[in-house]
């Protein structure tokens, strides 16, 4: 598995912050962020559309900005330590610029409720992004969040087995048991 692939399936405010990685930033072009909402379009019915839209290098920075105050706030907060004030305004911010109301419709048999955002696409997407962020900091397992232990992987995961050390079996886990392996056979 490549570097430069998104690593996905982690809470999604740790999928939005694990597009800056040691090699660096996978959300570097409006197509690069159409492509990560690809992956991410099961979590998000709105981001169907999104995928399809035509994203400007101003939705982009509104993204990379949101992404980076969540982890600016995410890296305190993990460690007990008061966030900066200026980042959970922001997140807020985001959040607030298009609320979320549950649409009630008819389809037939019953009404049913469907999460829909006023706004714009862009608003939209930083509030169903920041919301994801508020509901990550605000869980009480947000202490347990973690970084990859390889030493050059920047990756945080929420781990669901105490032992797990690496943000996924198939990059880091492997590299680390090829190494060790390489440690233990090599030639004298």
């Amino acid at each position: 598995m490549s570097d430069t692939v998104p690593l996905t399936g982690e809470p999604l405010a740790l999928d939005l912050i694990n597009t800056c990685t040691a090699v660096g930033d996978l959300l570097a072009t409006p197509a690069d962020l159409r492509a990560w909402l690809g992956l991410q379009a099961d979590r998000f019915g709105e981001a169907r559309e999104l995928v399809t839209a035509d994203l400007t290098a101003a939705d982009l920075a509104a993204v990379r900005d949101l992404r980076d105050r969540a982890a600016r706030v995410l890296d305190h907060v993990r460690r007990g330590e008061r966030p900066p004030a200026d980042d959970l305004d922001a997140l807020n911010r985001a959040q607030r610029a298009a609320p979320a109301v549950a649409a009630l419709t008819w389809d037939g048999a019953a009404v049913t409720a469907v999460r829909r955002r006023a706004g714009t696409s862009v608003d939209r997407l930083t509030a169903w992004l920041a919301e994801a962020a508020a509901e990550l900091l605000a869980d009480p397992a947000v202490t347990e969040v973690r970084r990859c232990a390889a030493d050059d992987c920047v990756m945080l995961f929420l781990p669901s087995h105490p032992r797990r050390r690496w943000c996924s079996a198939a990059r880091c886990g492997n590299r680390a048991r090829v190494a060790r392996h390489y440690r233990r056979h090599r030639p004298a």
